[in-house]
């Protein structure tokens, strides 16, 4: 049975940092990380692939967020600093799937809440 389990979400104030985790049971070739706000698409953050490590990352995030992956551990993480208001969505991670396209990945999370006040 696949699961995908999200924690490390919450309340911080802008500029601040928050780490999200990811653990799962499915070993993927590429894993992301998406958010979401009411009314609006799933946004792709980044992503990464298990072997060679290479990144992608969303415009909007690049410079600020972190993606990495702890193989042996089977977590998943999200390093996310310099947080703006807009960062405020909920955090969902995915697996099974390539670069940031929601449509690309077949399993999912339940999602982390995260909330950024000015």
């Amino acid at each position: 049975q696949v699961y995908l389990a999200e924690s490390g979400g919450g309340s911080v104030q802008a500029g601040g940092s928050l780490t999200l985790s990811c653990t799962y049971s499915y070993d993927s070739y590429c894993m992301g990380w998406f958010r979401q706000v009411p009314g609006k698409e799933r946004e792709g953050v980044a992503a990464i692939w298990s072997i060679g490590g290479s990144t992608i990352y969303a415009d909007s995030v690049k410079g600020r967020f972190t993606v990495s992956l702890d193989n042996s551990n089977k977590t998943l993480y999200l390093q996310m600093n310099n947080l703006k208001p807009e960062d405020t969505a909920m955090y969902y991670c995915a697996a099974d799937g390539r670069g940031l396209s929601a449509e690309h990945f077949h399993y999912w999370g339940q999602g982390t809440q995260v909330t950024v006040s000015s």
